[in-house]
């Protein structure tokens, strides 16, 4: 989709549809008043008549209204204005695009960027439209014989602001055009079945995108991981046919000096569960499983799109865990590159088997913080939702600026207690530590495993086991936390 930026009075541009706000019960917002003025009153007069109240998430539809140089008025309900915030600013845009979409209109001029909304600035509003709007056109057809070709989709977006705001509004729309396309490919990524998205492939799309962003990478083999002593995350790749890969990215947009963000995402192309293996129903799902490291290529690739001025690095630990003559069994103890030894008590917790390996090689960027992104724990699922990412880290510090990136992004997270009685938990009398620390506490447990392994540097996890894909009827990947990501680096990068 096209996106452009306007500063004109409403009633003075020519559009094929104009798309303003109503706060409820029928206090319109000043571009809405400016086209009733020049109309007539012709919006007062539906009000008056109870066809238009302002609810959130009500709209309605004017054809060729009398007075107005635009074809139709789109009028948005904001809800009341007193409780107007981020959401409902969200979730009017998102309202506006779903009904853009059937008014046949191919071009629309959009005056919500006009409609306050805390302290954020124009540039925020425009980001979020233009997210909201990428989540409308997003379509996954790519495996299917018949594609739709919709020519009477909306293309162009018109964003109207006042006079002087024009640049940040540029970049509001920069930031949000650059995070769409990071969500689509964590999206495509994630949609895309485990016999094509192996750990091959997800390699393969990785130079194209290192090609693409003038990023360095590297793929290490299973040799190169037997090398470095990567027993634990070799131990899960065991049960599979498809050769395990480590994925090594660098964006270097910084200083050579500065110290990189090294981000680690979980790339289980298919989860079996194993030889511990998962129930029948839903399991089609675990293709899913590899959405951390979907999530850490599209953010990269926002990252080269924006040219943000700092040093990131991305690391992917990715194979299938798959049950077999060869697999992970229940009561194996297997050594991890930092050279702790692990009790496999459940081959279904094997997300940390390889995100413990990477965490260690992450102590060779000497990196200003470490954040990894993994679908690692259902007991995150029945504790948040699918509302919230699972936050926890070593590092206060660290975690409020992830917690405060998400509620700008609209990609929220929450922070759970990583206290040091819960590693009590994790006591094998066979091995350094067990996989698995019993049905209390579980997302906790899991990140006090990784946390063994994160000792020399900042570092944060985020759990995204409720939020990287839908199921159902709309079933299907989110792209999160791309977003969260995105404006935790574009932070970064203005210190």
């Amino acid at each position: 989709m096209e996106f452009s930026i306007k500063s004109r009075s409403p009633e003075k541009m020519k559009t094929p549809c104009a798309v303003v706000g109503v706060y409820e019960p029928g206090k319109l917002t000043p571009a809405a008043q400016a086209l009733d003025l020049a109309g007539g009153g012709v919006l007062a007069a539906l009000i008056k008549r109870g066809d238009v109240d302002g609810r959130a998430g009500s709209t309605l539809i004017l054809h060729n209204p009398a007075g107005l140089v635009c074809e139709r008025v789109l009028l948005v309900g904001l809800g009341k204005e007193e409780e107007f915030g981020e959401k409902a600013f969200r979730d009017a845009a998102r309202t506006a695009i779903k009904a853009l979409a059937g008014t046949g209109a191919s071009e629309a001029a959009v005056f919500l960027p006009e409609v306050p909304v805390g302290l954020h600035d124009p540039g925020w509003k425009a980001e979020q439209i233009v997210v909201m709007a990428g989540e409308a056109a997003y379509r996954f057809d790519g495996m299917k014989s018949h594609k739709d070709d919709d020519k009477k989709a909306l293309r162009k977006l018109t964003l109207m602001v006042g006079a002087g705001v024009a640049g940040v509004t540029e970049a509001g729309v920069a930031r949000g055009q650059a995070i769409v396309n990071g969500v689509n490919l964590a999206k495509d990524l994630g949609n895309l079945p485990g016999n094509v998205c192996t750990p091959g492939y997800l390699a393969d799309r990785a130079k194209a995108l290192a090609e693409a962003g003038k990023m360095k990478i590297q793929v290490l083999g299973q040799k190169d991981m037997e090398k470095l002593g990567m027993g634990s995350l070799l131990s899960v790749a065991k049960g599979s046919e498809q050769p395990p890969k480590f994925i090594v990215m660098e964006y270097r947009g910084g200083a050579k000096s500065d110290k990189p963000v090294v981000l680690v995402g979980k790339g289980i192309t298919f989860d079996s569960g194993g030889i511990s293996l998962k129930p029948a129903a839903e399991m089609d799902e675990m293709k899913y499983d590899m959405c951390g490291a979907a999530s850490v290529l599209g953010t990269l690739q926002a990252v080269a799109e924006l040219k943000l001025p700092l040093n990131v690095v991305g690391l992917i630990p990715t194979c299938e865990n798959m049950p077999s003559g060869g697999a992970n069994k229940p009561g194996d103890i297997v050594t991890s590159m930092s050279g702790q030894t692990i009790e496999v008590l459940n081959t279904d917790a094997e997300g940390r088997l390889i995100l413990c390996d990477a965490l260690t090689y992450a102590e060779r960027f000497e990196p200003a913080a470490v954040i990894d992104i993994a679908t690692l724990t259902g007991a995150c699922v029945i504790a948040l939702g699918h509302v919230v990412s699972g936050l926890l880290a070593n590092d206060d510090a660290l975690a409020r600026e992830v917690y405060q990136a998400g509620e700008q992004a609209g990609d929220r997270c929450w922070q759970l207690p990583l206290l040091d009685e819960y590693q009590d938990q994790l006591k094998s009398n066979f091995a350094d530590m067990a996989n698995i620390g019993g049905r209390p506490a579980g997302t906790i447990t899991a990140s006090a495993f990784l946390s063994r392994f994160t000792k020399k540097y900042k570092w944060a996890h985020l759990d995204i086991a409720g939020t990287a894909w839908k199921s159902g009827k709309e079933k299907g990947g989110t792209g999160r936390p791309v977003p969260l990501l995105v404006h935790f680096l574009a932070g970064r990068a203005q210190k």
